[in-house]
């Protein structure tokens, strides 16, 4: 029966901090969020829905549009932390920021089938990282693609299994 709590717990845990969003912070000036636009844009993002006419079109706000590609960016690049910084613009969250119909991806694989395209326009496109806005300098994590959070749960299930098990063996 402790174990059956016990499981459930850890369930609990690793399921409610599996979904992540990038967005864009708010106070910052509109030069700042359409720098991290162009930057999500023209390096893989799926801009097509913030387009006159898309389904993330509405709110047409400068921190709107900033969000929905730089969450489309973080998502298509495995929610690493260095694919939601922007110069310091975006920061993720576990608060879903979709509104009135606009969906914002939450997983590398909804991202990718938003619309099946991504935006190539050539007068969104940022040449090279001109604006920092490109991978931090933190080295890539290859502990395959697990973020923090669901280590330290992978560490407590393992953890509480060795604790049941020992408790089990002395009675």
């Amino acid at each position: 029966m402790e174990l059956a709590i016990f499981l459930v717990t850890i369930l609990a845990i690793v399921r409610a901090s599996d979904a992540t969003w990038c967005v864009c912070k708010s106070g910052l000036n509109d030069t700042a969020l359409q720098k991290a636009i162009d930057y999500a844009c023209g390096h893989g993002a799926d801009c097509t829905p913030i387009k006159e006419n898309g389904g993330c079109y509405n709110p047409n706000t400068v921190i709107a549009h900033c969000s929905y590609a730089a969450n489309s960016y973080y998502q298509k690049n495995n929610e690493e932390s260095t694919a939601c910084d922007f110069g310091g613009a975006a920061a993720t969250t576990s608060t879903d920021p979709s509104t009135n119909g606009c969906t914002y991806p939450a997983s590398t694989s909804a991202a990718a089938g938003s619309s099946g395209s991504t935006t190539n326009d050539t007068s969104i496109q940022p040449s090279g990282s001109a604006y920092g806005l490109g991978p931090s300098s933190v080295p890539y994590n290859s502990n395959a693609g697990f973020r923090p959070e669901t280590w330290s749960a992978l560490w407590t299930l393992s953890f509480g299994f060795i604790l049941i098990a020992s408790l089990h063996c002395k009675a």
